[in-house]
């Protein structure tokens, strides 16, 4: 008994040390390379302002919700909102694991079993869009002007990112667990991982446009520290 209990005790004391070295890896790996800089694209116009906002945690990228290139609100649906409020002129997205923004209110509600599926990517992603009537540049929230060329590369990223029927139609998840009055989601493409968070998308989404960004990054910090 004495023996197995020792051989537990060390079984244990070996899984916590890996866990610690793994996380002290992950961390050091995704500072170094949110550390590298994408460098802006050379200027070849300024016709279309866009935003990156962040909560502190979740970076989203902030169109306008309609423009001479594309009308956001034929797919992403004011009345897919409970406020169906037709003024707003600015949209966020943000990609995203599906149980974590669905089943995750608060930080304090954050189940383990969720956190585990998001971290290993488990589960399903969604895309979380919020309309704004106005937006203010703060720490929080950063101005970017970029060509027509790639606002509509943009454009095709984030649209590739919508999980669609066999319509072509993005599909709009029906839910009580909206943040607001202005958000709604939908079906994504791809799993949320530690490898592929909410900020590694945004931050591709940037690359996608020819926009400063990180050679990788996990989280927010990463991307916001090429705009201070």
């Amino acid at each position: 008994m004495r023996k197995k209990l020792l051989w537990t005790g060390k079984f244990l004391g070996k899984t916590l040390l890996f866990f610690l070295l793994f996380i002290g890896l992950y961390l050091l790996t995704a500072y170094l390379l949110s550390s590298i800089k994408v460098e802006r694209e050379a200027d070849n116009g300024q016709e279309v302002t866009i935003y990156i906002l962040t909560n502190g945690v979740h970076t989203d990228i902030v169109v306008p919700a309609k423009n001479e290139q594309i009308n956001w609100t034929e797919t992403v649906r004011y009345n897919h909102t409970t406020g169906n409020d037709s003024s707003a002129s600015w949209l966020a997205m943000g990609w995203g694991d599906k149980g974590f923004y669905l089943q995750t209110p608060t930080w304090a509600e954050l189940k383990p079993s969720v956190a585990f599926r998001a971290a290993f990517g488990l589960g399903s992603s969604a895309i979380h869009t919020t309309y704004y009537k106005q937006l203010k540049e703060s720490e929080i929230c950063r101005k970017i002007r970029i060509s027509k060329q790639q606002y509509q590369r943009l454009v095709n990223y984030i649209k590739a990112s919508f999980q669609t029927d066999s319509g072509g139609q993005v599909q709009h998840i029906i839910t009580t667990a909206n943040y607001g009055t202005t958000d709604a989601f939908y079906e994504a493409k791809g799993s949320y991982s530690l490898f592929k968070t909410c900020n590694t998308w945004a931050n591709n989404v940037l690359k996608a446009a020819g926009q400063k960004a990180c050679y990788w990054t996990a989280f927010d910090t990463g991307i916001f520290s090429k705009y201070e």
